[in-house]
């Protein structure tokens, strides 16, 4: 796209606000993945209204943010060492590495449905910096990595895997960043989404939680897509049913299948709205817990461990679902990354203590502060029904997928909370057609006995940064305070905005400035 074409589309874009376009009827042939592919393989900036693409920018910049932190932990080191700067030449290689460093923290930004960024945002750098582009077309590029990342997954959202263990959200999100950097005809991206999906990854949650291997939870399927959108290039073909045939994809990887949801309200129902941008490192409730811990912090000012009956963390039957595969294996200083960051206790114990959460308190000299887990051990998790039936009533992460599929939802939701659960949740209603008021309720409430008598207790029902009112009118302010955070630059925070009018130069100077500090 010429400088004065995009500067004229972005001008238009940011005028006024695009009207929802009519999707034409499936034809018979159509697979929802054909239909998805026709509609991303032909998108272009002025189809995507003003505030999309203004989210899409915000995820940029925070996601840059996630890589830079990846970068400066020791892990993230070992990783560069292994595979090499994300800024390398190659930018199949480079996507591979902005993927891993930006995810394995989770400092990752999430959406309905999936951790997406860690695809959708890394792919689209890596390859219109390769290719020249300008920052219009990486926005672009971002917003359909991520409707095709988050359909596919939301097709297998009641299944088995859920957050970043859905990996198979990355093969999406990876070839469709790729191919639209690329401009890669409709039926390249067909292919290129079958070979993808002819062998979808499925980590194994010991690795996962007990190993290094974390890292590899993006990098594998980023990975696995350069290749088949490389095979796909050369002729070699998918299946164009991968993903509903009865021997396919949703077969293995859900136990309520949304198939409807691959191809739903294209060009009408953005799932890009319901971007959550993650302001703290750690798992699913962390971010609430954390919050009420900070607000907590400055009312109390710094404890000490010795003041502290106990510390009581009220959150959804997800959060205390993760904390408790983690918990497994948190045993102090020495516990393996892949749990810590799904542990509850230590995040708490640590914001209480100094008032902030950060990457850093994940490495040593800060993990190894024995006042942090002793004051830990005080922590204890319970359920709170309330939440969990606002986590459900939220979009984000469940909650449209169980609308989606009424009352065939059950047996997903009885092997995730049992009977109880299905009672709990009940008739959630229709499903939406549309994610503009989009919210995530991942609520957490947190209580502070003191050995004296006192007791101090916050709640928040939607953490900062996550989908909801707040989030939609600050969230460029958000995600400039998390780059600067982690050593951002002023420069590149202060240009995060003028993004969709910048030259191909300027996009490669501003991801320069973003990384080579």
């Amino acid at each position: 796209m010429s400088g004065v074409l995009a500067e004229r589309v972005a001008r238009t874009l940011c005028e006024q606000w695009e009207q929802p376009r009519a999707t034409s009827p499936r034809a018979s042939t159509d697979t929802p993945l054909r239909e998805l592919s026709r509609w991303a393989a032909r998108l272009r900036p002025q189809d995507v209204p003003c505030r999309v693409l203004k989210l899409a920018a915000s995820q940029v910049l925070s996601q840059i943010a996630s890589i830079r932190a990846g970068l400066a932990h020791p892990l993230g080191r070992k990783l560069v060492a292994a595979f090499g700067h994300p800024m390398q030449r190659d930018p199949r290689a480079a996507a591979g590495v902005f993927a891993a460093l930006g995810s394995w923290l989770n400092l990752d930004d999430t959406a309905y449905a999936g951790h997406l960024s860690n695809s959708t945002v890394a792919v689209p750098l890596a390859f219109a910096y390769a290719r020249k582009l300008d920052g219009l077309s990486l926005l672009t590029a971002v917003v359909a990595a991520n409707e095709c990342a988050a359909r596919i997954t939301a097709s297998a959202t009641l299944g088995p895997l859920r957050g970043q263990s859905a990996v198979h959200t990355h093969l999406a999100g990876a070839v469709a960043g790729r191919l639209h950097c690329d401009r890669a005809p409709a039926s390249q991206w067909e292919n290129s989404f079958g070979l993808a999906f002819a062998m979808p990854n499925w980590p194994l949650m010991r690795a996962f939680l007990a190993s290094d291997a974390r890292l590899f939870n993006t990098f594998t399927p980023v990975r696995t897509a350069m290749d088949a959108c490389d095979a796909a290039a050369a002729g070699l073909r998918g299946a164009p049913d991968i993903i509903e045939h009865q021997d396919g994809f949703l077969a293995r990887f859900a136990t309520v299948p949304l198939p409807q949801a691959v191809a739903k309200g294209l060009g009408s129902r953005w799932h890009t709205d319901t971007l959550s941008f993650k302001m703290h490192p750690g798992g699913p409730g962390i971010d609430a817990a954390v919050d009420c811990a900070a607000e907590i912090h400055r009312e109390l000012g710094p404890v000490s461990p010795h003041d502290v009956a106990e510390i009581v963390v009220e959150a959804s039957l997800y959060t205390l679902f993760a904390g408790e595969r983690a918990a497994q294996y948190v045993n102090g200083p020495g516990s393996p990354l892949g749990a810590l960051v799904l542990d509850v206790p230590y995040p708490v114990a640590t914001t209480l203590l100094t008032g902030e959460f950060s990457v850093d308190d994940f490495s040593s000299p800060r993990l190894d502060d024995p006042d942090r887990w002793e004051l830990a051990s005080r922590v204890r998790l319970e359920h709170d029904t309330d939440m969990t039936r606002e986590l459900f009533l939220s979009d984000a992460p469940f909650g449209e997928a169980v609308r989606e599929a009424g009352p065939l939802a059950a047996p997903w939701l009885r092997g995730f909370g049992g009977d109880e659960l299905v009672d709990l949740i009940g008739d959630l209603g229709t499903a939406g057609q549309d994610f503009s008021r989009s919210t995530k309720a991942t609520g957490a409430r947190v209580t502070v006995r003191l050995k004296d008598g006192r007791t101090l207790t916050r709640g928040r029902l939607i953490p900062v940064g996550a989908a909801g009112p707040d989030t939609r009118s600050r969230h460029s302010e958000m995600v400039r305070e998390k780059f600067l955070a982690v050593g951002g630059s002023h420069q590149v925070a202060d240009t995060v905005g003028a993004l969709h009018r910048m030259r191909p130069g300027g996009v490669r100077r501003w991801i320069e400035a973003a990384f080579l500090d």
